[in-house]
């Protein structure tokens, strides 16, 4: 008998309902299903009728989410894949144009609370840090094998770490690395504790997952996709809990709700570029202070909402 897992706190849960405009017999994609939570909101919120198709690269994550929406047998599907593939999905499936696509970023509780995943520095584990197990770069291996340089770019890109240089400098001098504790250990005694309630391994160890997991440039190119897969008035939902991930974001909608992208200062247009998408909201919206107070992971959360104009068809 499989055990039920303990579920996550899905964070925003009724402002992603509401910003997804969810309605009876709608088409969802949750591109980032993690344990359920929000695609389950989902398909009570678009009952009777609501289908979802859940995309995850973690295969735990699918297993959980398959438990946690078992209620709603017959009107989900769960995919493992790479949401940067979310069009090819979608369309292999048959499920588009769609009402409305979910992206919730970065990384879930589960993962973090997975000691052996390597997520964390708060668990002494091997340095994985990879979303989906399959994958063949991991954290050691560019703790490891990567230049001095490279890993102080990635620590300063990712991360935006003050001491990048001086983190990687102490990383290359102290190899072989191959757990969290270990790192975490160089990591402060060169950053010190100081007086943030921030821990010293807090930022490198974001860009070294960001890295392991290329997860912004699958966010970039997931965006570049959502657009074609949005029927006329869709919603698109994105989640983001850095500030890396909310300025692709937030370029992402703002370039097309525009309908001119040229450089300021030219005479004219000459892009040719027409909005496809319309804000809804000029800033993106926070968690409530009393879902802060019940689940403080939420605390960074910032979540944007766009809204598809007419197709063509439509």
């Amino acid at each position: 008998m499989v055990a039920m897992p303990t579920f996550h706190i899905p964070v925003m849960v009724e402002e992603v309902i509401d910003g997804l405009d969810v309605r009876p017999g709608g088409r969802y994609v949750d591109c980032t299903v993690g344990a359920g939570g929000h695609a389950r909101a989902i398909l009570e919120a678009s009952a009777p009728g609501g289908q979802l198709l859940g995309i995850d690269r973690d295969p735990e994550a699918i297993r959980v989410a398959a438990l946690r929406l078992r209620p709603f047998e017959g009107s989900f599907a769960l995919v493992r894949g790479n949401f940067s593939e979310v069009g090819a999905i979608c369309r292999q499936r048959g499920f588009a144009p769609v009402h409305g696509l979910l992206f919730d970023l970065g990384i879930s509780s589960m993962q973090i609370e997975s000691a052996e995943r390597g997520f964390s520095f708060q668990h002494d584990a091997p340095l994985d840090m990879r979303m989906d197990p399959s994958d063949p770069l991991t954290a050691a291996d560019i703790v490891n094998g990567w230049s001095e340089a490279d890993l102080a770019r990635i620590l300063w890109r990712y991360g935006e770490e003050p001491a990048a240089r001086r983190i990687a400098a102490a990383i290359v001098r102290a190899r072989p690395l191959m757990t969290t504790s270990q790192l975490s250990r160089v990591i402060e005694q060169v950053a010190g504790r100081g007086s943030t309630r921030l821990h010293p391994a807090t930022r490198a160890f974001q860009a070294l997952r960001i890295a392991v997991n290329r997860e912004l440039d699958v966010l970039e190119a997931a965006l570049s996709q959502a657009c074609d897969l949005l029927g006329s008035g869709g919603r698109l939902v994105v989640i983001s809990f850095h500030s890396l991930e909310d300025r692709i974001a937030k370029s992402f909608l703002r370039r097309e709700s525009a309908d001119c992208v040229c450089p300021p200062g030219l005479p004219e247009c000459r892009c040719g570029h027409h909005s496809l998408l319309r804000l809804v909201g000029r800033r993106a919206r926070r968690p409530s202070d009393q879902e802060v107070a019940a689940n403080p992971r939420a605390r960074s959360a910032r979540l944007r909402v766009a809204e598809r104009l007419l197709t063509k068809e439509g």
